[in-house]
């Protein structure tokens, strides 16, 4: 049975109550929000031991690093290293977006090593398995589609996006209005060539059904995926992308009542301005499912430096609403990114996610910001270091400034403000 049906009929996991203690929520709130579809916990059936995380209205917000193959990386090894890497320095999940290589033993390995849950793209396996039959991602049948997900689900994955919302009706408005950069997402791209190529309906979208019985059966979560999401700023809010919405709401809708959890993904390059507007249409369109969004990216011009502008973007959404944010690393628009870049991406994120819910949280939110004021004020370093987001960088660095004095930094030296005062006051006394 369903998380959502469990609750439904009475029953709470002894788990439900560790995330609530953990969440700072009261059990009925939680319970409420799995009820009505604002929260989810993304956990199969058959991940007993994995550790359970929830994502929605009213809770802290989560961030999601994304590892994976391509057909010129494959080295399960160091996709290993990079989902152990992510949980470490605080992902709340991570998704295998593997392309190339044995993808069913990449998956069970990344569960084996990390306890955070798993996410896929199961379009991205299908693709996968037809080159191997020396074939294109048009060629597969229909029934390929629910096998794959069927696969996945029974192997234990946690939550999959699914690009439902690309079909005739959003295809048709694509090509009504161009965009400066077209198709973006490689699971929406996939999905429009095998349409266009079939002359078609999506699969996803026209056997719905066929699809949630599938994610029912094996308490998965559904990430409706973005297909039409914005490549660039120019394209941000555009009809293709709010219409596509608007289908994921009533998509979104349909997963709920069958009692199929559910989220919904979201842009994408949006510039700062547009933020907060995003965030308020998904929240009357998909009647405030939690919201999973890629960044945002505020500008096209930093590469290399996308962690950050994906950061930037992120602490408005989170502020302004959204639950879940997906991480950017440096090498987003450059290449598969390495060890480094996962590390750096997953900081980032988790900054941003905080600084957002200082915001939604308050005090329950800035305890530790008051922690490291107060150690700050002591200039009791080691304490400082222990409260950083990224204690290792924060020591590291700290030992190649310490002064003379070894009670102040090398910014200030002998000038350090804090210490200037304290003299004074010691003075008085």
């Amino acid at each position: 049975m369903s998380l959502i049906n469990d609750i439904l009929n009475g029953k709470v996991a002894d788990y439900l109550k560790n995330i609530a203690e953990k969440e700072r929520v009261l059990l009925d709130f939680l319970c409420q929000g799995i009820r009505e579809g604002t929260i989810v916990v993304p956990r199969n059936l058959k991940r007993t031991s994995a550790a359970f995380v929830a994502i929605g209205k009213g809770l802290f917000t989560k961030v999601n690093a994304n590892v994976g193959t391509s057909r010129d990386r494959v080295d399960i090894d160091c996709e290993i290293e990079k989902a152990k890497v992510s949980e470490k320095y605080g992902a709340d999940a991570v998704m295998d977006l593997s392309t190339w290589g044995d993808l069913s033993l990449l998956r069970r390995r990344i569960m084996e090593a990390v306890k955070i849950p798993l996410g896929t793209v199961p379009v991205y396996e299908i693709a996968y398995e037809n080159i191997k039959r020396g074939q294109n991602i048009e060629e597969a049948s229909w029934q390929e589609f629910f096998d794959v997900v069927e696969k996945q689900a029974r192997e234990g994955v946690d939550f999959m996006t699914i690009h439902a919302g690309v079909c005739r009706e959003t295809m048709s408005i694509f090509h009504a209005f161009p965009r400066k950069m077209g198709i973006v997402s490689r699971g929406g791209a996939m999905t429009a060539k095998w349409m266009a190529r079939n002359k078609a309906e999506n699969p996803f979208f026209q056997y719905y059904d066929k699809l949630l019985d599938i994610l029912l059966e094996h308490d998965v979560c559904i990430s409706l995926g973005d297909g039409m999401r914005p490549g660039c700023i120019a394209d941000a809010t555009d009809k293709v992308q709010l219409r596509e919405l608007a289908i994921l709401g009533e998509l979104a809708e349909r997963a709920h009542q069958r009692g199929v959890q559910v989220m919904i993904e979201g842009p994408g390059h949006i510039p700062l301005h547009e933020i907060e507007l995003n965030m308020k249409i998904q929240q009357v369109l998909c009647r405030n499912k939690p919201f999973y969004v890629l960044g945002p990216v505020v500008t096209d011009i930093a590469p290399g430096y996308d962690h950050i502008t994906s950061a930037i973007g992120g602490a408005v959404a989170a502020s302004s609403g959204a639950d879940f944010l997906c991480y950017v690393t440096p090498s987003e628009h450059l290449k598969l990114p390495d060890v480094e870049d996962v590390r750096t991406g997953v900081i980032a994120s988790k900054i941003a996610a905080h600084a957002a819910d200082i915001v939604k949280r308050g005090d329950v939110a800035s305890e530790r910001d008051r922690e490291m004021s107060f150690y700050r004020r002591k200039r009791d370093w080691n304490s400082q270091i222990a409260c950083a987001i990224d204690p290792e960088k924060a020591r590291s660095m700290h030992a190649d400034g310490i002064s003379e004095t070894e009670d102040v930094c090398t910014m200030c030296s002998e000038f350090c403000p804090i210490k200037m005062i304290d003299e004074m006051e010691n003075k008085k006394s």
